[in-house]
């Protein structure tokens, strides 16, 4: 039975500025769900986002680390029964968590991804399989091309220009004609890859790749 824990709207409002600010792209692309799942992959692309922001926010290692140990509490709690901190990001991720029942493995592997940066390379598949799973258990989506397409998408996203980042969107195209449509949200982002788009052309594109149902 799903929690009822419902997290403040003030929290869920936090999480729309932020994710809007710092990750525009996927913001948009998330606005094609419906709620709540709408509200559940936001919270996800905050929580990400904070994690992407360790090396950031400090260069000494061992804070590094202990910022993210913060987070592997916080993520805890957010999977428990109790009150969670009171901290916008991780009221909503205990909602999130907590109705979709999302598996402790996956954030495990985003935060580790995370604390392998720390002194050295981004594990862009860990990372980008972890949140494409998380997103894809707050669609409800268990189809298995779809979750290929979507791990695909998520690698591509963290990858810089060049022949393995289109290898990725050429392996999540594949898989187009039989996708489960309910992960549209997080496969749009993939079209935004394709060129430099300027900032007004970009929800042109994300529209008319939801209409066409392509990505």
């Amino acid at each position: 039975m799903a929690s009822s824990y419902s997290a403040p709207d003030a929290a869920h409002d936090y999480v729309l500025g932020e994710v809007r600010a710092a990750d525009r792209d996927r913001f948009l692309a998330a606005l094609f769900a419906s709620e709540p799942q709408r509200r559940g992959l936001l919270t996800l692309l905050a929580f990400d986002h904070e994690l992407a922001r360790t090396r950031a926010v400090t260069r000494e290692p061992m804070l590094a680390r202990i910022r993210l140990e913060w987070w592997r509490e916080a993520v805890a709690e957010a999977a428990g029964d109790g009150q969670p901190r009171a901290q916008p990001i991780v009221e909503a991720l205990s909602e999130t968590v907590r109705h979709y029942r999302l598996p402790d493995r996956e954030f495990a592997n985003l935060i580790d991804a995370r604390e392998e940066e720390i002194e050295g390379a981004l594990d862009v598949v860990r990372a980008g399989h972890a949140l494409a799973d998380l997103q894809l258990a707050v669609l409800g989506v268990t189809h298995e091309p779809t979750r290929t397409a979507a791990r695909a998408v998520g690698a591509a996203w963290l990858m810089g220009e060049g022949p393995e980042r289109e290898a990725l969107l050429a392996e999540a195209r594949s898989h187009r004609a039989g996708i489960d449509m309910r992960a549209l949200p997080i496969l749009l982002p993939a079209r935004l890859l394709d060129r430099q788009w300027t900032a007004w052309q970009k929800p042109l594109v994300l529209w008319w790749a939801a209409q066409r149902r392509r990505f």
